[in-house]
């Protein structure tokens, strides 16, 4: 009988283990659904209280991910219940007060309030609306949040609740045809008063109805709350001073004769082809937007306007290729049109910081708007003949009352700068020829994270940089990417770290430069894909034919196989970045680089002009040419192949 047991297991043994081996990679293999590589992490989440980190994971291969959560001093990490799930709160949704004594947070359409010494929360509204963008106001008096495009404020010491704005769409009631004008002529004003000659009902109407309006004029009023008329505009970015007294938003309206354009959807439940609504063509007429402030206590509206914009009227450079039609543009030049982005208020609410772009997407001003003053103030502007990008270029906040920090590519690289706004003195607090690609500001405000490509393009790292300048200190070390999420005490580093061969794992690390980081994670390789010796690409540079260098990962099979010809693969998105040390979003594009080095080709996949990492100049280097450098990159890709092969 046990023999008869063993002969029935053995077959099924056999089977589990071949599952679990890859074998040789075939194209059906590479192109399963993603889930047979393994389980990595994502969205990552601090908890309000700092002392357990969330994050997305399926290391169960599960339908789809779940919600999982490690301690500070776990190993382990756990999977959330249905109510921890729901009763989580995450550090990025909660707004403090300016003393850091309260905060204030949004969830499920309402508002919440919590008192951080007591830990005790309040629901400050429980309506079927929906109440979203929490900010505190008013010396940290009121909290105000955003309801049906408007502003409410709820006393943080009274409760009561007080509507802050009136902003409605529509062009406002016509008064023109209800009334009759005032300036009347010599026959109606003879009318008039032989009416009240002859009426004396007319007459004692008259009397009673002057008597009562003298009355009401004695009255003390009361502070009415003015309708703002916005057109068919949308409101965006509704933001109030952290004093109160002035408000910011956006009116955004869309280009209205575009063609939106359409994407077939060939693949689905019904067997009929449906169609996906998508953008408008490159090219079509923009939207477009301005900026108002409004004076709660004047009751007043400011415009910000652009007419005055340092260059507001430059032509571009390629204009000059055009003698004919360029002397045509300069006797008609005009204002260009430009867009608002999201406008930020300095801490104590006296000044606004306000971002600027071109429609030709050829300058950024950064603008300053102080109460004190109604006129806005360049704090710096950036000018780029090709087109403003890069990355971290929205990348912007304040220091203090005074001091304000952005990322500008205005070296040629994306790097750091704070700029004084009452003396217009611009600091570069990093330079050199890598990548600032994100920037945070620390909660002591005595430092800036970092995230750079400093070591190696194709690598990223953590860094601490003070904000008066000086040098950097790299806090991750492992090779690869490193993207952190820094605790809420900023203690420790949660890292989504990987490397070319190794899909994303979870790491926690103390913030301190030197540590070494300890995994939480390990699914992200199956016992089927750890089967298989994934190449660790060999990074390489060649010389174009104009001198520059191009970086590439170079994929060569175990043995040179004679009349095996190499191959070039060209990377997609254009402004993307391929020739790195991390796990690549083009992960089946990678197997098949593998699969063909099994075959014993060659493979060579090239950051070609127009990719991401290198800095402005290679961002821009397809710009008015495509097909020209981001071509010939390709071509003298082959020579260099051929000659040192």
């Amino acid at each position: 009988m046990q023999k008869i047991l063993l002969l029935l297991l053995l077959p099924f043994s056999l089977n589990v283990t071949a599952q679990q081996t890859l074998g040789k990679l075939t194209v059906e293999k590479i192109m399963r659904h993603p889930g047979w590589i393994g389980s990595s992490p994502s969205q990552l989440q601090w908890s309000a209280d700092g002392r357990q980190l969330y994050f997305s994971w399926n290391p169960e291969n599960g339908k789809a991910d779940s919600s999982y959560f490690v301690g500070i001093g776990d190993t382990q990490p756990l999977k959330a219940s249905i109510s921890e799930k729901q009763n989580f709160l995450g550090e990025n949704s909660k707004i403090y007060n300016q003393a850091k004594t309260a905060f204030a947070y949004a969830k499920d359409g309402d508002i919440f309030y919590t008192i951080i010494k007591t830990s005790k929360t309040q629901r400050v509204v429980h309506t079927t609306d929906l109440e979203y963008n929490p900010q505190f106001s008013f010396n940290d008096s009121m909290l105000v949040y955003t309801r049906s495009q408007n502003l409410y404020g709820w006393d943080t010491r009274t409760g009561e609740t007080t509507q802050l704005t009136r902003l409605q769409s529509g062009a406002g009631a016509s008064r023109g045809n209800t009334q009759r004008a005032e300036n009347e002529n010599d026959q109606e004003k003879w009318l008039k008063q032989d009416q009240l000659q002859t009426f004396t009902i007319l007459k004692e109407r008259k009397q009673k109805r002057e008597a009562t309006e003298a009355y009401n004029k004695k009255l003390p009023k009361e502070a009415t709350l003015e309708t703002i008329y916005i057109g068919d505009k949308n409101i965006q970015n509704l933001s109030i001073s952290a004093d109160g007294l002035f408000v910011s938003y956006r009116l955004y309206k869309s280009a209205g004769n575009n063609k939106g354009t359409i994407v077939p959807s060939y693949v689905t439940e019904t067997g009929f082809t449906t169609d996906i609504a998508a953008r408008t063509k490159v090219g079509e007429q923009a939207g477009s937007s301005e900026l108002y402030i409004y004076d709660r206590q004047a009751d007043s509206l400011i415009v910000i306007k652009t007419n005055d914009l340092p260059g507001i009227s430059d032509l571009p450079d390629y204009t000059k290729d055009y003698p004919r039609k360029l002397a045509d543009s300069i006797k008609t030049l005009t204002k260009r049109a430009v867009n608002f982005s999201n406008a930020l208020w300095s801490p104590k609410g006296h000044s606004l910081l306000i971002d600027i772009r071109s429609q030709d997407y050829k300058d950024r001003w950064l603008m300053i708007w102080n109460k004190a003053g109604s006129n806005i103030k360049l704090a710096d502007r950036q000018r780029d003949e090709a087109w403003i990008g890069g990355p971290g270029n929205f990348n912007r906040g304040w220091i203090d009352e005074n001091n304000c920090w952005f990322l500008s590519e205005a070296s040629g690289y994306s790097h750091l700068y704070t700029i004084d706004i009452n003396t217009g003195q611009k600091k570069s607090i990093t330079a050199g020829r890598y990548e600032v690609q994100e920037a945070a500001l620390s909660k002591d405000k005595k430092y800036f994270y970092l995230t750079t490509n400093e070591t190696h393009p194709g690598e990223k790292h953590f860094y601490r940089v003070p904000v008066t300048g000086g040098k950097a200190v790299r806090l991750t070390s492992m090779e690869g990417s490193n993207e952190v999420v820094l605790s809420p005490d900023e203690k420790t580093l949660a890292i989504l770290y990987s490397y070319a061969n190794k899909p994303t794992e979870l790491f926690l690390q103390e913030n301190a430069p030197g540590k070494k980081g300890r995994q939480v994670t390990d699914k992200a390789q199956s016992p089927e894909f750890k089967t298989y010796a994934w190449r660790d690409p060999e990074l390489i540079t060649f010389k174009a034919r104009d001198g520059a260098e191009v970086y590439a990962r170079l994929y060569k099979p175990a043995v040179q196989v004679a009349n095996k010809p190499a191959v070039i693969f060209v990377h997609g998105a254009g402004y993307l970045q391929n020739a790195h040390k991390w796990w690549s979003s083009y992960f089946r594009e990678y197997m098949f680089h593998n699969l063909l080095a099994d075959e014993g080709y060659t493979v060579m996949d090239i950051d070609y002009r127009g990719s991401a990492g290198y800095g402005r100049d290679w961002r821009t280097g397809i710009y008015r040419h495509m097909g020209g450098k981001d071509l010939t990159d390709q071509v003298d890709a082959a020579t260099f192949l051929s000659d040192s092969l």
